[in-house]
């Protein structure tokens, strides 16, 4: 059952788009992508949760996250087996630990903690609370933001995880991402 949870071995470069909700990390995964001409892995809770909203009208519970912790690893290790050189992340299972703790009490699945913390990525691209929140079926803190962001950068520091903040419109996040990026692609 752990391998699930694991991440394949590859030779990529692998960053993460991570912080809070509805701070434009699916916007600029796309944005890398497109840049980079590479893949990039989706955020599974998104699908998950939305087909669970529209089938109970209920939103993510504890049980849920080890299956959204397996969809994300299937789904960053097929796009890995697709990309060269580099993959861009659209949340990682760090994220979904940091959600974990945030809403229930503190706690994560000791397997979800396990993975979230070996599973390893080169850059963490955290991105800031300053573009408008927009509401969807799935967000529910807009007035937590801060606190979420704090939640979110004291766990990179905890982690001691190699990370940038991304403040600014989209075109600045983009240009501000991009330069990490090609420092991290010509380090060799």
């Amino acid at each position: 059952m752990e391998e699930k949870f694991k991440q394949e071995p590859s030779d990529l470069v692998k960053v993460v788009v991570y912080g809070p909700e509805s701070t434009g990390k699916t916007t600029l995964s796309k944005q890398l992508a497109q840049h980079y001409s590479t893949y990039w892995v989706p955020e599974y809770a998104r699908e998950y949760l939305q087909n669970k909203w529209d089938k109970e009208k209920k939103t993510c519970e504890p049980e849920d996250l080890l299956p959204i912790a397996e969809g994300q690893m299937f789904l960053e290790n097929q796009w890995a087996k697709k990309a060269s050189k580099l993959l861009i992340c659209d949340t990682d299972l760090l994220e979904t630990k940091v959600y974990s703790e945030a809403y229930y009490l503190g706690t994560c699945d000791p397997l979800l903690e396990k993975f979230a913390l070996q599973n390893n990525y080169d850059l963490y691209l955290l991105t800031y609370i300053d573009i408008p929140w927009e509401k969807d079926d799935l967000r529910d803190r807009p007035d937590q933001r801060e606190a979420m962001f704090e939640f979110f950068k004291n766990t990179l520091i905890k982690y001691d995880r190699k990370f940038v903040i991304l403040k600014g419109n989209k075109e600045q996040r983009l240009i501000a991402a991009i330069e990490h990026i090609d420092k991290l692609l010509h380090h060799d």
